[in-house]
């Protein structure tokens, strides 16, 4: 049963007061952006009068936009560690409805500057020199030039944010609170509550007819509701295509794409690629079934796995001593700022009632990161630590050589850092033991990570990619076309050696990624650049040009595109050979599996 938060130690918790001493501070803060948000309205109409005027502007909103950020922060972090809390759930969505109208208030912004032209900018800039620390904001402006709308048009597009991600919200709250799945008898011959948090753990059992049960049930639920998500999906998609229209992209994936300075070879290719690749995916089916003494191998049967995971339980002192073993190779440096992790508290460890699931990591400009964990003692817990630390002292380094306005990292490399520390954790625990079933549990946790990361990610992706082309060229997207589609990529991607069952051709229905505007992608991407990154580092060593051009990368923020910022790293995404490389790793595992369960 879990502990209320007030039962764990406060050396568990993160600490809050680095953002605000006290509630009233925050108050106080909070009123005064409420405040100055009207100020906005006198540069509206003034942007371009002079250069001091647009500098004073964007000064203005630098500052404002930061402490919004801690406020927001602030007001995010303190509701997720405990949901239950009504003041922290009215303080969250005071927060949020501050940003929605900090948005709203500045949509004039963009449309007003791009009256003029570069070359007049570019003249304010020699006019007036201090300018020129917001030199990459103007030329990203001017560079979606021609898919900007007019000031009302951008205003009403704004208007219409919290319409617009109705699909998205009514999607969470059917998947989140209306669905009941039943129950599952557990492995103690118990009734137990079938949802999505058990799933996992159902799906997982070494119980054949368990897994089976929890797959068959929870699909055939979601197939009671294929035409609510059917139609929930299907807005989704038309949304995203009319807004591409409408700001004159191409395609709802050029609009994506654009955003975030990649090109559209980066996505097709990696389809191309992922697919020309499944044979290593059927090579690892054939050595599944063998371990779990299957005749055939079903999708349900894909997340068992007959080897043990260490029993050691660890403690935060001994999952922060071996994370320190593990990412030494990176240089004294980066241990010596990844203490203060946990010297600062970044950190909330408490796995108390209330608290949001799952971990993540966050970051205040004003402060430094924060990482929210559900710390357990458990290897899979020491993973999801590495994972959010890398994010965090990715966090941490943009914020200390970058300017606020430029800190922000591009989404395209936010998963680098967190796979290169989860990897290099691997690694380092794969070469550490001398027990053979810990060294296949180990490999063949990599080899899942590499599956649901490459091929799943991928699969989605390609799925979206394909929904949206249907969409606008005027079918409609029923639960049929939906379902069918998904089923036949299904098979293309998982190929042989394996049952597709049909109940996953619902699966489509349960994603909530496929409501973010294609961003599943660049998990896959991440994780194939990560992968590189880690052998080059363990190749050439500690203090090695390969993990100083690492450190480099984590410092760039958003001052590079997110292509330039991976080959700062060494890594080059416009090359075929990147995602070669990464299959060339996946094999090398299964092939080290395979070795090791022929040894037993």
């Amino acid at each position: 049963m879990s502990k209320k938060r007030e039962e764990f130690s406060e050396e568990l918790k993160w600490n809050v007061k680095d953002l605000y001493r006290t509630e009233e501070e925050y108050q106080i803060e909070y009123n005064t952006l409420q405040e100055n948000l009207k100020k906005f309205k006198n540069y509206q109409g003034h942007l371009l009068e002079n250069a001091e005027t647009l500098y004073q502007f964007l000064e203005f909103d630098n500052d404002f936009s930061c402490k919004l950020e801690q406020v927001y922060i602030y007001a995010h972090i303190q509701n997720d560690q405990d949901t239950t809390n009504t003041k922290f759930q009215i303080l969250y969505k005071k927060a949020y409805k501050l940003n929605e109208q900090y948005r709203e208030v500045t949509s004039y912004v963009i449309p007003e500057i791009l009256k003029c032209s570069y070359e007049k900018i570019e003249q304010f800039i020699i006019d007036y020199p201090d300018l020129k620390k917001y030199k990459r904001i103007l030329q990203d402006i001017f560079k979606s030039k021609k898919y900007v709308l007019s000031d009302k048009e951008e205003m009403l597009i704004s208007s219409l944010g919290s319409t617009m991600a109705l699909p998205e919200e009514t999607f969470s709250l059917l998947s989140d609170a209306d669905l009941k799945f039943g129950s599952i008898i557990n492995e103690q011959g118990e009734k137990e509550e079938l949802n999505e948090r058990s799933y996992r753990k159902f799906i997982e059992s070494l119980n054949r007819s368990i897994r089976k049960s929890a797959f068959k049930k929870l699909y055939s639920t979601y197939s009671n509701f294929k035409n609510t998500y059917a139609s929930l999906l299907a807005g989704e998609v038309n949304k995203n295509n009319k807004i591409a229209k409408i700001r004159g992209y191409n395609s709802a994936l050029e609009n994506s794409l654009f955003v975030n300075d990649i090109p559209l070879d980066i996505y097709l290719n990696l389809i191309k690629t992922v697919k020309k690749n499944t044979h290593y995916q059927s090579k690892y089916w054939k050595i599944k079934r063998k371990m779990l003494g299957l005749s055939s191998l079903h999708l349900y049967d894909t997340y068992a796995s007959p080897l043990k995971e260490t029993p050691q339980k660890y403690t935060v002192a001994k999952a922060k001593e071996v994370l320190f073993a593990s990412l030494g190779v990176l240089g004294k440096t980066y241990i010596t700022d990844l203490q203060k992790a946990f010297d600062e508290k970044w950190i909330d460890f408490c796995p108390n009632e209330g608290k949001r699931s799952g971990a993540y990591c966050t970051a205040c400009y004003n402060v430094h990161p924060y990482v929210l964990v559900n710390f357990d003692g458990s290897l899979n817990n020491v993973s999801t630590l590495a994972h959010e630390l890398g994010h965090a002292m990715h966090y941490y380094y943009a914020i200390k050589n970058q300017n606020y306005q430029d800190y922000g990292y591009s989404i395209f490399v936010a998963e680098v850092a967190s796979q290169v520390n989860q990897i290099l954790l691997s690694k380092y625990l794969i070469e550490n033991t001398n027990n053979i079933e810990e060294k296949k549990y180990l490999i063949d946790d990599l080899i899942q990570d590499f599956k649901s990361t490459i091929y799943r990610q991928t699969m989605f992706a390609d799925f979206e990619y394909q929904i949206h082309e249907l969409e606008q060229k005027g079918e409609v997207l029923t639960h049929e076309i939906l379902s069918n589609l998904y089923y036949k990529l299904n098979k293309e991607y998982f190929a042989k050696n394996i049952v597709v069952d049909e109940e996953i051709k619902f699966e489509w229905s349960r994603i909530p990624h496929f409501y973010m505007n294609f961003y599943v992608y660049q998990y896959a991407t991440a994780y194939a650049a990560a992968i590189l990154i880690v052998r080059n580092i363990l190749n050439s060593g500690r203090e090695s040009k390969a993990c100083k051009n690492y450190l480099e990368f984590l410092k760039l923020g958003c001052t590079k595109t997110p292509i330039e910022s991976l080959k700062i790293a060494g890594v080059d995404m416009m090359k075929q050979e990147t995602l070669e490389e990464a299959f060339v790793y996946f094999d090398e595992l299964i092939t080290e599996l395979e070795n090791l369960s022929l040894e037993v």
